[in-house]
């Protein structure tokens, strides 16, 4: 796995060993930053379930200006730190080592937004539509804001809720769906 473009391209990432973790991979990552945009023009992300921290860096070495990575491994956390050391975006990271959903009401808590969300659980977590509810009921996500998540294709998710809604659905292979979300505001006229 490695950085696939921006000022870190080409380096190599770290990930974690066994089976904890399915990485997102550099055919799937590619795709989808081709998707949601393949540069930004700064912005915070929020890579939810850090794992080896792919998603984030990679938006990082693509232009946003902070990330926040959460993981409640310990060996997820070392890695993503470690991973961050090795592109230069360590001053730009915060990592946590939390539950998914307490790190959501502590971003909360601390008035924390984003321009962009990554979601992407392990498959056996059936906890997608609540995380999406939470981010939904604390606003956490910026006017123009996008949301990622990545599920079995078995998981159903809701197509909108009050602050943002379902644009985009995409397959890869059998079991690998992405489903794109965007902040209402991104349509209003007002």
């Amino acid at each position: 796995m490695r950085i696939i473009a921006g000022s870190a391209k080409g380096h190599p990432l770290k990930t974690m060993s066994g089976q904890n973790t399915r990485p997102t991979s550099d055919k799937v990552k590619e795709s989808l930053f081709q998707m949601i945009g393949p540069f930004f023009h700064g912005g915070t992300v929020l890579d939810l379930f850090g794992g080896s921290g792919s998603l984030g860096i990679e938006a990082l070495s693509r232009g946003m200006d902070q990330a926040v990575f959460v993981d409640k491994s310990a060996q997820a956390v070392h890695v993503i730190q470690q991973n961050l050391e090795k592109c230069h975006f360590a001053d730009q990271a915060t990592v946590y080592r939390s539950d998914a959903l307490k790190a959501l009401a502590m971003l909360a808590k601390k008035d924390v937004r984003f321009d962009l969300v990554f979601l992407d659980p392990p498959y056996a977590l059936t906890i997608l539509p609540k995380l999406l509810q939470v981010i939904d009921t604390h606003q956490l996500l910026l006017p123009k804001g996008l949301i990622v998540a990545e599920h079995d294709q078995s998981v159903e998710l809701p197509e909108a809720l009050d602050t943002f809604t379902a644009f985009r659905k995409q397959t890869y292979g059998s079991q690998t769906q992405m489903t794109l979300y965007e902040a209402k505001e991104m349509h209003s006229n007002g």
